[in-house]
């Protein structure tokens, strides 16, 4: 991690947001002696990752996906420990299915030659054409994972060593991931199987660095994973660990406001209590932090810029007890029954609700028992929408029909009559629950312009002990890179503080 540090020179560090990257920050500095505090305005710790259980249900509330198994044991070396002492985690097979036109249902097995075979079923010379793609992606994803994603992000000299500067061309952060994929395929379906990371987590496909066929290097050749219990599971886990570090969590402790003075904050004011801060990490939304927390001189972003970025979707949620088992469904259940480049459109150009969107249907309780009473299906339905729009109870009731109408002809039996618990979530509960800037799920898109260096500054430029970590900074969205975020921002702190010995 960083040259420890001894405890006689602990300071005092406060974390605004007790998500993945606010709590594995919190870890790292409470391991190298500091007096970490973590204010969380919820409830409950765990940020996007929350649950909420009723009625014997119990839901994740955000993540589903377990993918970069790598990254999490990574983070629980650095405590010696590891996942098969924290929780039980177990591959998926099928990984998932993908539903297309007529009901055409996929599985995608876990074991990688079995999949091939699946590619050359769908198109002729797609197996040798994926066993390409994945060794590149495998590639992209050592070099990411070893040598750039754990960079700061403060400027392109990070970047500049002869060894990455040789690999720049063969990682095409420079060539789109669209016309990468079409490379390789020409199968609708299978470019659909292909392309649906980008679109669920970052922009248009060809908008988007070829760099991101990582991200199906993880998917369909290290696997797809679920912690039993759910990802609310995860959460506790790096809760503890960071507790038996010696972290202490303040929640339904709302931040109102950072007083700083000669450019440095001094104190946390909370809804409760004024706290004395040597430094802060805001692994809270960052437009909220620098709008909302900081006196306009300490600003470095305008509100321009965030109104300027392209967001990742924000989406629709449903979290549903049924009370049968539905045959047909899987553990992840993807619906590319509809046109993927208009949804993709409505979402990231025309910013309007969707015309026919494509969506995404989690059933953990074909896995796990514990997620539903017996004889009972725990379904958690997501569909990708535009930030900033207006979510009103008749267009989420709207858009509920029409995706019931949908998953019920796909299941061939009626599940609406056997809904006993139903919940909505969407853009205005984002903004309420995380202060997410227009109400976004997954932060910044991964497009090219909003990669590494061109990401929002892990560390203000006006507040010399003021980081951030979270998913509108380094490296991006989603449960890996927040973990990742929280490492990054943890390490730079360490740095800060020895500077100032």
């Amino acid at each position: 991690m960083h040259t420890p540090i001894h405890k006689q020179t602990s300071k005092n560090v406060g974390i605004i947001g007790a998500g993945f990257a606010g709590m594995a920050a919190g870890a790292l500095l409470a391991k190298e002696g500091h007096d970490v505090t973590v204010f969380e305005k919820n409830d409950s710790i765990g940020g996007r990752a929350r649950t909420f259980s009723e009625n014997g249900f119990t839901f994740d509330m955000g993540p589903s996906w377990y993918w970069m198994p790598d990254v999490y044991e990574r983070f629980f070396a650095r405590f010696d420990r590891a996942v098969a002492d924290l929780y039980e985690l177990k591959q998926l097979d099928p990984g998932f299915a993908v539903v297309f036109a007529d009901h055409e249902a996929v599985d995608i097995p876990a074991d990688f030659e079995q999949l091939c075979l699946l590619f050359e079923q769908i198109e002729t010379g797609a197996a040798e054409k994926l066993r390409r793609f994945i060794a590149d992606g495998e590639f992209k994803y050592r070099v990411g994972m070893d040598d750039m994603v754990y960079k700061p992000g403060h400027s392109i000299t990070e970047f500049m060593s002869l060894r990455l500067f040789g690999q720049a061309l063969q990682l095409q952060l420079f060539s789109s991931f669209s016309s990468h994929a079409r490379r390789f395929f020409k199968d609708p379906r299978l470019l659909a199987l292909i392309e649906f990371p980008v679109l669920f987590l970052g922009a248009m496909p060809k908008d988007t660095p070829a760099l991101y066929s990582l991200m199906n290097y993880s998917g369909l050749k290290q696997g797809t994973f679920y912690p039993m219990g759910g990802f609310g599971k995860v959460a506790d886990t790096f809760r503890d660990i960071a507790r038996q570090a010696g972290v202490q969590f303040r929640t339904s402790e709302r931040v109102e406001n950072l007083e700083t003075s000669a450019g440095r904050i001094r104190h946390i004011h909370t809804t409760s209590q004024s706290v004395a801060a040597d430094v802060v990490i805001g692994s809270a939304d960052y437009q909220h932090i620098e709008q909302s927390l900081l006196s306009s001189p300490d600003r470095h972003y305008k509100e321009s810029y965030w109104a300027d970025r392209t967001f990742a979707p924000s989406c629709l949620l449903f979290y549903l007890g049924v009370d049968k088992r539905i045959t047909r469904l899987r553990h992840h259940n993807l619906f590319f029954d509809q046109d993927f480049g208009l949804h993709a459109e409505e979402i990231y150009k025309d910013k309007k609700w969707p015309t026919a969107p494509l969506f995404y249907v989690c059933c953990p309780s074909v896995t796990d028992p514990s997620v539903a009473p017996e004889g009972h299906e725990n379904l958690f339905i997501l569909m990708p929408i535009a930030t900033g729009l207006s979510d009103p109870e008749s267009i989420r009731e709207h858009y509920y029909q029409l995706l019931m109408d949908r998953l019920e002809k796909f299941a061939g039996e009626p599940i609406r009559d056997h809904v006993v618990l139903k919940r909505s979530y969407c853009v205005s509960d984002f903004k309420n629950d995380y202060n997410a800037y227009q109400g976004n799920a997954y932060g910044l898109a991964n497009t090219l312009g909003q990669t590494a260096i061109f990401k929002p500054k892990l560390r203000s430029p006006k507040v010399s002990n003021l980081f951030f970590a979270g998913q509108l900074t380094v490296p991006g969205p989603g449960v890996p890179p927040a973990i990742i975020s929280g490492t990054i921002a943890a390490h730079e702190v360490l740095k800060y503080l020895n500077s100032q010995l």
